[in-house]
């Protein structure tokens, strides 16, 4: 953990750059992040303690550039500031180090497996996610994690992170319309938790089923009321 002197007179996030105005190199740098981020909106509704940034700068030292990763999640920070949310990730205001960094590798890589790796593990930040969507024989999901200030390699697909209580694995899927590849989060059993897309579909199918199940019944019923009568008596009278 990085520490401040309480005392130095160090810059606000409303006083530091909130962009270095360096776009990204490919749409999957910023959606891959936001479907992660908008899972963990699901699945941690009620909770207020976390925060998922995308594209967003961290910055670490008064007198450095912020680094800024495709996405990272810190835990124990407050969820909103207020309605005008984060500028960006300070470290000496959230007090915080993210505990885990995403990179979703472009055709030009951008010290993925080097410089930001380093600058990563010198944070102190617990899990280093690399996804390479281009890569046919190596890997393409790697996951870190920081043991004595050295990142190791965790192996599987999904790969439980117990300190954030997730896991994180790839598989084929559907979001925004787009059939391909991408990340996701999964609960210890391995099952992957839904997309708002799959969810909205979900429940569809299950208002669906239950008006069936209902109208199955009803006819059921109607059914059980004419055979009654056909027999002389009158299913009104045994209720």
């Amino acid at each position: 953990m990085l520490k401040y002197d309480p005392l130095a007179c160090l810059p606000s996030s409303e006083e530091l750059p909130d962009s270095d105005d360096t776009p990204v190199d490919n749409e999957l740098q910023n959606i891959i992040p936001g479907l992660l981020k908008v899972i963990l909106a699901m699945v941690w509704a009620e909770r207020m303690d976390w925060f998922f940034g995308i594209d967003m700068g961290i910055y670490h030292d008064p007198d450095l550039p912020a680094i800024v990763p495709d996405g990272f999640l810190s835990l124990g920070v407050e969820r909103f500031y207020d309605q005008n949310l984060r500028l960006s990730y300070v470290l000496w205001e959230e007090k915080r180090v993210p505990i885990l960094a995403l990179e979703v590798v472009s055709q030009t890589y951008r010290g993925e497996y080097s410089t930001k790796k380093a600058e990563y593990a010198r944070l102190g930040i617990l899990y280093y996610v690399v996804y390479n969507p281009f890569r046919r024989r190596k890997p393409r999901l790697e996951v870190y994690k920081l043991v004595n200030n050295v990142y190791e390699f965790q192996d599987g697909n999904p790969v439980w992170l117990p300190e954030i209580g997730l896991g994180i694995g790839m598989e084929q899927g559907t979001y925004l319309g787009i059939p391909r590849e991408w990340l996701y989060w999964y609960n210890q059993q391995g099952q992957r938790f839904l997309t708002p897309e799959e969810d909205k579909k979900l429940a569809q199918q299950q208002t669906q089923q239950a008006e069936q199940e209902a109208q199955q019944a009803k006819r059921r019923a109607e059914f059980l009321a004419e055979q009654l009568r056909s027999l002389g008596i009158d299913p009104d009278s045994l209720s």
